[in-house]
Formats: structure tokens, sequence, C-alpha cells
């Protein structure tokens, strides 16, 4: 059962072919498209504001997501938001990549596949160029993104598209097992590095 609330009425909206987990929690104003990815423990507050998540986006683990009184926080579609990171009232243009434990600020834009550094904090209005890569505390554009980079990230959202049909399908709640299965199977996924390593693959 989604944690899903209501709020003054307003009730959030999920497309059937997207997967929410039961642990995440959606409050109020908040909008998961087709296709989506919401991962254990996302919090997805829309009781003062408007949460969209666009078509084929993922939010990962433990990522929270809310903004100020009228304001809006979107993530459009194909957006990439790392496990943990925080979006405070941000917007996240079609296929960026937000990285693991980074903080976007009120106003912030992220440009169209473009990509936040892990741990980075993007201040309050910062506009990020597409197709470039920001790190650091407080954020700055470093560089031009590579094609070979875009291509990666796009596979990485590929995969978790595939994890939202593969939950849709067999994820249920089941008690451990005491000990391991002697013909235990292999998750039918197939293999995708981190870039430093991809990168010599491509």
């Amino acid at each position: 059962m989604v944690l899903v609330y209501a709020i003054d009425g307003v009730t959030p909206v999920v497309h059937p072919t997207a997967f929410v987990h039961p642990n995440a929690i959606l409050i109020g104003d908040v909008i998961v498209g087709p296709g989506c990815y919401i991962a254990p423990n996302a919090s997805l507050r829309g009781d003062i504001g408007r949460i969209v998540i666009g078509e084929g986006a993922n939010i990962q683990d433990s990522c929270v997501l809310h903004c100020f009184p009228k304001a809006e926080c979107i993530v459009e579609d194909w957006g990439h938001i790392g496990h943990g990171a925080k979006l405070h009232g941000a917007t996240i243009r079609r296929n960026a990549l937000v990285g693991m434990n980074a903080v976007l600020m009120d106003g912030c834009e992220i440009g169209e596949g473009a990509f936040v550094a892990a741990m980075s904090f993007v201040p309050a209005g910062f506009v990020v160029p597409p197709r470039t890569l920001v790190a650091g505390i407080p954020a700055a554009v470093r560089r031009p993104l590579k094609d070979d980079e875009i291509t990666w990230k796009r596979r990485g959202t590929e995969e978790y598209q595939r994890i939202a049909q593969r939950s849709l399908a067999t994820m249920q709640a089941v008690e451990a097992l005491t000990e391991l299965d002697p013909n235990r199977p292999h998750l039918d996924v197939e293999a995708h590095h981190p870039l430093h390593i991809a990168r010599d693959r491509m």
C-alpha cells in the first residue's frame, strides 16, 4: 500500500505505469507521470506547492522534494535524481541528472541534459546551462558535457525505467529466507558501470 495522502481535498496523481514504492510518501499536489520510478523513503510533499515528475523520470531513495507556498518543484521527462538529493522549488529540465546528496534551492534551473555532481549545493536562482557539468559548494559550471557522458546518463535512466516495469510486475512483500537456497538465481539485468569505468568500455 503506497503512502499517499490528500490535503485540503487535493490528492496525488500517479500514472498507472509509474512505480511508487510502498515506503515512499506522496502528499497533496503531486503529479507522477508515466513510466516513473519513485524509490523507498522518497518524500514528495506537495502540501503548499506543486510537485511534478515527468515521463520516465526517477526519484531515488531518500530524496526530498518540496517548495515554498504557491511555487513548484519540477522534474521534467527523463530526469534522474540520485539517492538522497534534496530539491526545494527547483526545476530540472529534460534528461538532466542530479547526483547523490546534492541540494538544489528555490528557483534554480538545471538545463536540459546537464549534470549536477554529487554533494553539490546549487544556490537559489542559479541557472545551469544545458549539457554542462556543475559541481561544488556553491556549485559552479565546470565544463561542457561530452556525448559519451550524455549517452551514459541515458542508459542509467533507461535502467530505472526497467526497474519501474520489473517492480510493477514482480515486487512483493515476502518473509526473508532463513538460509541460502541452493539454486539462487541472479537478477536478470544488463551491466551498467560507473562513468569512470564505462568510459573505457565505450
